[in-house]
């Protein structure tokens, strides 16, 4: 039985028969300084201020990032009473995407990543502007460290745009991929595109059709870009959308953290795990 029932047996035994709480709390095998115990109510209200700061501001944190988060900024609290603190500010999550189906157990046979900029994904990402104009994003994503490189915002996307906006990552990153993994759309089989990976030694891996998780690193990227940025922001023009998502990016780089990096963010798993080689094919400084 739990602590708080025996002192309720303990308590009608010295109320009906009038025995001492020594022989109430030996008669129901209770140690008697459970008896004079009182919990010592904590102050609450700070912990839950800032919970409730941090949840308006990142709207689709849940509650582990948000329990990191508030580590990181000193809190002691565990994770216990951050949860029940959590769910009585009502800060669930409503809207869970659905799981998808185990179809991911029967994915063409890859090589094991070891390093950085051994092999990045790319896909599209949909949405539109206040307007109801429409605009593409190009998203990049690193499969090993999960660093996105870059985020490319357009109104109509092509091959060449493609290539442009790998160029500009190898401008700013110094670095090129052994391998990228892409689905089978028009600006992925492009000759543009076929163009450039020959001529920088890049090979284009891609996925089996009507097979999404045949890359699912990008698609976990889409889903928090669209989920934590395109979602919860008012996109005015297309320049507009491009800074707000280099925030994101750069907020998804440095400060969000990831429970596949053991809830550390891409930056900091970079720096603590990954020594880049003196020498590399896939260096392009």
């Amino acid at each position: 039985m739990k602590p708080a029932q025996l002192k309720g047996l303990a308590s009608k035994l010295t109320d009906d028969y009038r025995v001492s709480i020594t022989r109430a709390c030996r008669v129901v095998q209770f140690h008697r300084s459970g008896w004079y115990y009182r919990s010592k109510a904590r102050d609450s209200s700070v912990i839950r201020k800032r919970m409730q700061e941090i949840a308006q501001v990142r709207v689709r944190y849940g509650f582990w990032r948000i329990f990191i988060l508030l580590r990181r900024e000193g809190w002691k609290d565990n994770h216990k009473r951050v949860h029940r603190l959590y769910k009585e500010e009502g800060l669930n999550l409503r809207a869970k995407r659905p799981r998808r189906n185990k179809a991911a157990t029967h994915r063409l046979e890859r090589p094991e990543l070891s390093s950085n900029h051994e092999c990045w994904s790319m896909d599209f990402v949909a949405d539109q502007l206040f307007d109801g104009r429409k605009f593409r994003c190009l998203t990049v994503v690193d499969n090993y460290s999960r660093q996105c490189p870059g985020i490319h915002v357009g109104a109509s996307l092509k091959g060449e745009d493609v290539v442009a906006a790998l160029e500009r990552i190898r401008q700013v990153t110094k670095k090129l991929p052994r391998r990228i993994q892409v689905d089978n759309g028009s600006e992925f089989i492009s000759k543009a595109l076929d163009k450039w990976a020959y001529d920088n030694k890049v090979t284009l891996d891609f996925s089996r059709t009507g097979k999404p998780t045949d890359n699912a690193f990008i698609e976990s990227l889409n889903g928090s870009f669209r989920d934590e940025c395109l979602n919860v922001n008012w996109l005015l023009s297309l320049e507009d959308a491009q800074e707000k998502t280099e925030v994101w990016r750069q907020e998804y780089n440095g400060f969000r953290p990831h429970s596949s990096l053991g809830d550390k963010t891409p930056e900091e798993w970079v720096e603590c795990n990954i020594v880049e080689p003196e020498f590399s094919t896939f260096d392009m400084s």
